[in-house]
Protein backbone atom coordinates (compact mmCIF):
# COMPACT_ATOMS: atom_id res chain seq x y z
CA UNK A 1 0.00 0.00 0.00
CA UNK A 2 1.41 3.78 -1.15
CA UNK A 3 1.66 5.57 2.03
CA UNK A 4 0.19 8.88 2.56
CA UNK A 5 3.04 11.76 1.70
CA UNK A 6 1.58 15.07 2.77
CA UNK A 7 2.74 16.12 5.65
CA UNK A 8 6.26 15.83 7.85
CA UNK A 9 5.25 13.30 9.80
CA UNK A 10 4.15 10.98 6.46
CA UNK A 11 7.91 11.64 5.77
CA UNK A 12 9.13 10.55 9.13
CA UNK A 13 6.79 7.53 8.87
CA UNK A 14 8.59 6.19 5.51
CA UNK A 15 12.14 6.96 6.52
CA UNK A 16 11.35 5.01 9.73
CA UNK A 17 9.85 2.25 7.50
CA UNK A 18 12.28 1.82 5.36
CA UNK A 19 15.25 1.36 8.58
CA UNK A 20 12.54 -1.50 9.43
CA UNK A 21 11.49 -3.24 6.14
CA UNK A 22 14.53 -2.35 3.65
CA UNK A 23 17.49 -4.33 3.75
CA UNK A 24 19.90 -1.50 2.55
CA UNK A 25 18.59 1.89 4.30
CA UNK A 26 18.22 -0.95 7.51
CA UNK A 27 22.05 -1.63 7.51
CA UNK A 28 23.42 2.24 7.10
CA UNK A 29 25.19 3.68 9.96
CA UNK A 30 26.06 7.37 11.05
CA UNK A 31 29.52 6.88 9.52
CA UNK A 32 28.35 5.05 6.26
CA UNK A 33 26.06 8.02 5.45
CA UNK A 34 28.02 10.75 6.30
CA UNK A 35 29.50 11.10 3.25
CA UNK A 36 26.74 11.18 0.92
CA UNK A 37 25.55 14.01 2.91
CA UNK A 38 28.55 15.84 2.02
CA UNK A 39 27.83 15.30 -2.08
CA UNK A 40 24.32 16.36 -1.47
CA UNK A 41 25.20 20.12 0.05
CA UNK A 42 27.64 20.58 -3.20
CA UNK A 43 24.09 19.14 -5.35
CA UNK A 44 22.39 22.14 -3.55
CA UNK A 45 25.53 24.70 -3.93
CA UNK A 46 25.34 23.56 -7.87
CA UNK A 47 21.26 23.92 -7.94
CA UNK A 48 21.46 27.49 -6.67
CA UNK A 49 23.95 28.01 -8.51
CA UNK A 50 22.53 27.44 -11.83
CA UNK A 51 19.27 28.98 -10.17
CA UNK A 52 17.15 25.64 -11.17
CA UNK A 53 14.34 25.86 -8.07
CA UNK A 54 12.97 22.49 -9.19
CA UNK A 55 16.10 20.81 -8.51
CA UNK A 56 17.15 22.83 -5.45
CA UNK A 57 13.35 21.86 -4.37
CA UNK A 58 15.00 17.80 -4.88
CA UNK A 59 18.29 18.37 -3.46
CA UNK A 60 17.09 20.43 -0.22
CA UNK A 61 14.56 16.98 0.14
CA UNK A 62 17.74 15.09 0.00
CA UNK A 63 19.51 16.88 2.85
CA UNK A 64 16.27 16.47 4.87
CA UNK A 65 16.15 13.02 4.02
CA UNK A 66 20.12 12.69 5.53
CA UNK A 67 18.81 14.78 8.73
CA UNK A 68 16.09 12.66 9.39
CA UNK A 69 17.59 9.44 8.66
CA UNK A 70 20.87 10.30 10.92
CA UNK A 71 17.67 11.05 13.56
CA UNK A 72 16.11 7.62 13.19
CA UNK A 73 19.50 5.49 13.30
CA UNK A 74 19.98 7.79 16.98
CA UNK A 75 16.48 6.93 17.90
CA UNK A 76 17.02 3.50 17.52
CA UNK A 77 20.34 3.74 19.77
CA UNK A 78 18.17 5.71 22.28
CA UNK A 79 20.53 8.28 21.95
CA UNK A 80 18.05 11.45 20.82
CA UNK A 81 14.70 11.67 18.32
CA UNK A 82 14.22 14.43 15.37
CA UNK A 83 12.27 16.37 17.86
CA UNK A 84 15.19 16.54 20.22
CA UNK A 85 17.01 18.29 17.03
CA UNK A 86 14.37 20.66 16.32
CA UNK A 87 14.58 21.47 19.76
CA UNK A 88 17.64 21.88 19.85
CA UNK A 89 18.25 23.79 16.99
CA UNK A 90 15.26 26.34 18.18
CA UNK A 91 17.05 26.86 21.12
CA UNK A 92 20.19 27.69 20.02
CA UNK A 93 18.80 29.97 17.49
CA UNK A 94 16.86 32.15 20.58
CA UNK A 95 19.89 32.08 22.62
CA UNK A 96 22.09 33.11 19.51
CA UNK A 97 19.85 35.82 18.42
CA UNK A 98 19.37 38.05 21.50
CA UNK A 99 18.69 40.97 19.49
CA UNK A 100 15.33 39.64 18.29
CA UNK A 101 14.44 37.79 21.30
CA UNK A 102 16.31 40.11 23.96
CA UNK A 103 17.34 43.63 24.76
CA UNK A 104 20.53 43.45 22.91
CA UNK A 105 21.47 46.12 20.27
CA UNK A 106 22.73 44.93 16.63
CA UNK A 107 22.04 47.79 13.64
CA UNK A 108 24.10 45.64 11.43
CA UNK A 109 25.45 42.53 10.10
CA UNK A 110 28.56 43.00 11.33
CA UNK A 111 27.22 43.56 14.57
CA UNK A 112 25.19 41.08 14.85
CA UNK A 113 28.36 38.73 13.59
CA UNK A 114 30.43 40.17 16.50
CA UNK A 115 27.76 39.51 19.25
CA UNK A 116 27.37 35.93 18.05
CA UNK A 117 31.06 35.36 18.48
CA UNK A 118 31.12 36.57 21.63
CA UNK A 119 28.70 34.15 22.82
CA UNK A 120 30.06 31.36 21.56
CA UNK A 121 32.91 32.24 23.84
CA UNK A 122 30.75 32.92 26.65
CA UNK A 123 29.52 29.29 26.19
CA UNK A 124 32.96 28.03 26.98
CA UNK A 125 34.71 27.51 24.22
CA UNK A 126 38.38 27.87 24.66
CA UNK A 127 39.62 29.06 20.97
CA UNK A 128 37.96 30.76 18.23
CA UNK A 129 38.22 27.49 15.87
CA UNK A 130 37.21 24.89 18.54
CA UNK A 131 34.32 23.76 16.68
CA UNK A 132 35.99 24.55 12.80
CA UNK A 133 35.06 21.03 11.08
CA UNK A 134 37.70 19.47 9.56
CA UNK A 135 36.58 18.43 7.40
CA UNK A 136 35.78 21.26 5.27
CA UNK A 137 37.25 21.77 1.85
CA UNK A 138 40.70 23.30 2.23
CA UNK A 139 40.64 26.15 0.60
CA UNK A 140 37.13 27.41 2.37
CA UNK A 141 38.71 26.04 5.91
CA UNK A 142 42.00 28.41 5.57
CA UNK A 143 39.28 31.05 4.66
CA UNK A 144 37.75 30.91 7.93
CA UNK A 145 40.19 30.18 9.75
CA UNK A 146 41.71 33.80 8.58
CA UNK A 147 38.37 35.58 8.98
CA UNK A 148 37.64 34.30 12.52
CA UNK A 149 41.37 35.60 13.40
CA UNK A 150 40.84 38.86 12.09
CA UNK A 151 37.49 39.30 13.87
CA UNK A 152 39.50 39.19 16.89
CA UNK A 153 42.21 42.04 15.15
CA UNK A 154 44.73 39.85 14.61
CA UNK A 155 45.23 40.75 10.86
CA UNK A 156 47.22 42.64 8.22
CA UNK A 157 46.17 46.09 7.50
CA UNK A 158 46.73 46.68 3.58
CA UNK A 159 46.16 44.25 1.06
CA UNK A 160 49.46 45.38 -0.24
CA UNK A 161 51.38 44.08 2.32
CA UNK A 162 49.47 40.54 2.20
CA UNK A 163 50.55 40.72 -1.24
CA UNK A 164 54.38 40.86 -0.04
CA UNK A 165 53.63 37.94 1.83
CA UNK A 166 52.89 36.11 -1.14
CA UNK A 167 55.35 37.18 -2.97
CA UNK A 168 57.85 35.93 0.12
CA UNK A 169 56.01 32.75 0.13
CA UNK A 170 56.41 32.32 -3.54
CA UNK A 171 60.22 32.61 -3.12
CA UNK A 172 60.56 30.27 -0.30
CA UNK A 173 58.88 27.77 -2.60
CA UNK A 174 61.10 27.79 -5.50
CA UNK A 175 64.11 28.05 -3.42
CA UNK A 176 62.86 24.46 -1.56
CA UNK A 177 62.21 23.02 -5.18
CA UNK A 178 65.87 24.40 -6.92
CA UNK A 179 67.84 24.09 -4.11
CA UNK A 180 67.14 20.45 -3.29
CA UNK A 181 64.39 21.02 -0.39
CA UNK A 182 62.84 17.35 1.09
CA UNK A 183 59.30 16.54 -0.17
CA UNK A 184 58.15 17.72 3.55
CA UNK A 185 59.78 21.25 3.63
CA UNK A 186 58.27 21.64 -0.32
CA UNK A 187 54.64 20.19 0.34
CA UNK A 188 55.08 23.16 3.94
CA UNK A 189 56.30 25.79 1.42
CA UNK A 190 53.63 25.21 -0.83
CA UNK A 191 50.91 25.28 1.77
CA UNK A 192 52.39 28.73 3.01
CA UNK A 193 51.91 29.95 -0.71
CA UNK A 194 48.34 29.02 -0.86
CA UNK A 195 47.63 29.89 2.38
CA UNK A 196 48.76 33.19 1.85
CA UNK A 197 46.68 33.28 -1.59
CA UNK A 198 43.32 32.75 0.48
CA UNK A 199 44.34 36.03 2.45
CA UNK A 200 44.89 37.94 -0.45
CA UNK A 201 41.51 36.97 -1.89
CA UNK A 202 40.02 37.50 1.43
CA UNK A 203 41.41 41.44 0.91
CA UNK A 204 40.62 41.68 -2.47
CA UNK A 205 37.00 40.33 -2.10
CA UNK A 206 37.33 37.16 -3.47
CA UNK A 207 36.00 33.87 -2.48
CA UNK A 208 38.51 31.21 -2.84
CA UNK A 209 36.86 28.26 -3.08
CA UNK A 210 34.68 29.60 -5.67
CA UNK A 211 37.69 31.35 -7.59
CA UNK A 212 39.37 27.80 -8.28
CA UNK A 213 35.81 25.93 -8.54
CA UNK A 214 35.72 28.80 -11.51
CA UNK A 215 39.06 28.14 -13.16
CA UNK A 216 38.29 24.22 -12.56
CA UNK A 217 35.47 24.99 -14.83
CA UNK A 218 36.56 27.20 -17.54
CA UNK A 219 39.57 24.49 -18.22
CA UNK A 220 37.03 22.19 -18.46
CA UNK A 221 35.36 24.02 -20.98
CA UNK A 222 38.63 24.80 -23.19
CA UNK A 223 39.24 20.66 -23.10
CA UNK A 224 36.04 19.76 -24.09
CA UNK A 225 36.51 22.04 -27.31
CA UNK A 226 39.53 20.72 -28.00
CA UNK A 227 38.23 17.17 -27.83
CA UNK A 228 34.87 18.32 -29.85
CA UNK A 229 37.73 19.84 -32.85
CA UNK A 230 39.49 16.49 -32.64
CA UNK A 231 36.02 14.30 -32.91
CA UNK A 232 34.68 16.45 -36.10
CA UNK A 233 38.19 15.33 -37.79
CA UNK A 234 38.04 12.06 -37.05
CA UNK A 235 40.89 11.84 -34.75
CA UNK A 236 42.30 11.23 -31.53
CA UNK A 237 44.52 12.56 -28.73
CA UNK A 238 47.14 9.74 -29.95
CA UNK A 239 47.00 11.22 -33.75
CA UNK A 240 47.79 14.81 -32.15
CA UNK A 241 50.59 16.46 -30.58
CA UNK A 242 50.95 19.10 -27.96
CA UNK A 243 51.25 22.04 -30.59
CA UNK A 244 48.06 21.37 -31.80
CA UNK A 245 46.39 20.95 -29.37
CA UNK A 246 47.15 24.50 -27.80
CA UNK A 247 46.07 25.86 -30.72
CA UNK A 248 42.71 24.66 -30.46
CA UNK A 249 43.01 26.17 -26.97
CA UNK A 250 43.61 29.11 -27.70
CA UNK A 251 40.50 28.83 -30.37
CA UNK A 252 38.37 28.52 -27.40
CA UNK A 253 39.97 31.13 -25.20
CA UNK A 254 39.32 33.46 -28.06
CA UNK A 255 35.99 32.27 -29.63
CA UNK A 256 34.08 31.96 -26.23
CA UNK A 257 35.95 33.44 -23.59
CA UNK A 258 38.32 35.83 -24.44
CA UNK A 259 41.84 35.63 -23.46
CA UNK A 260 42.71 34.94 -19.38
Amino acid sequence: MIPPTETFADFLAIVRRLRRDCPWDREQTHASIAPLLIEEAYEVKESVEDKNDEELKKELGDILLHAVMHSVIAEERGAFNFDDVVRTISRKLVHRHPHVYGDVQANNAEEVRENWEQLKMKEGRRSLFENMPKALPALQRADRVQEKASKVGFDWEEPEDVWGKVREEMEELHAETTTGGTPQRIEEEFGDLLFALVNYGRFIGVAPEEALHRTTNKFIRRFQHIEARLMEQGKTFNDVGLAEMDGYWNEAKMNTEGPG
